[in-house]
């Protein structure tokens, strides 16, 4: 699997007072850099390294977010009375509640 297909993002450490890669599918994996470019190369390599570990091991490798399909649902469950406020809202807005919550979320 390729590694360049999965979720990074770098970050400044204040605490380490250097950047910080960071992997999506691997949340237990970081790797600290005094540059942004050389913290992503880092994490890049490393999820490298853990890629070709887990499969010589047989072990499941997560699937990157990239390639995976949403469908674009998720259920919440709220308590009612926010159901219902969130109801009334969107009514006054003259929208559906979906659309009310979907505007909400970004």
């Amino acid at each position: 699997m390729d590694n360049i297909r999965y979720t990074y993002r770098i970050t400044w450490s204040e605490d380490d007072g250097e950047h910080v890669g960071l992997c999506a599918e691997f949340p237990s994996l970081s790797a600290l850099a005094a540059t942004p470019d050389a913290a992503l190369q880092d994490i890049m390599d490393l999820v490298r390294s853990v890629i070709e570990d887990m499969s010589e091991n047989g072990e499941p490798i997560p699937e990157p977010l990239s390639e995976k399909a949403f469908s674009g649902k998720f259920m919440v469950r709220i308590p009612p009375e926010q159901h219902r406020t969130l109801a009334i809202q969107a009514a006054e807005h003259g929208i559906s509640l979906n659309r009310y919550i979907s505007s909400k979320l970004v």
